[in-house]
């Protein structure tokens, strides 16, 4: 099984709304996927509990894959590069880990 983390710092405002307003988007439609592409285990979105510090990023996207192709199918999906695209957009910051859960 492999786990794939993604966590990104928002801009306070892009594309006409709020960080609080694109942060709720992108949790849906980065939800929205998991019907979309077969390959994804499992996936969650979570947000920052603790504003006051701002070293902290703003949304974690945690998901499972069984195998490494499973990653690489789903990275390189269509609905997910759509989802690529339209984050870039809101985003400042950008980290991520894949590892295998032993």
């Amino acid at each position: 099984m492999i786990k794939h983390i993604v966590m990104f710092k928002f801009k306070e405002s892009a594309n006409g709304k709020t960080k609080a307003e694109n942060l709720i988007e992108a949790r849906g439609k980065m939800l929205a996927l998991k019907d979309e592409i077969k390959e994804i285990a499992s996936l969650d979105v979570c947000f920052n509990c603790n504003q006051e510090d701002s070293r902290n990023y703003d949304y974690i996207l945690i998901s499972e894959f069984e195998t490494l192709e499973d990653l690489n199918d789903y990275q390189n999906h269509p609905s997910h590069r759509a989802f690529g695209a339209y984050i870039s957009e809101l985003r400042e910051e950008r980290a991520s880990i894949d590892f295998t859960l032993e």
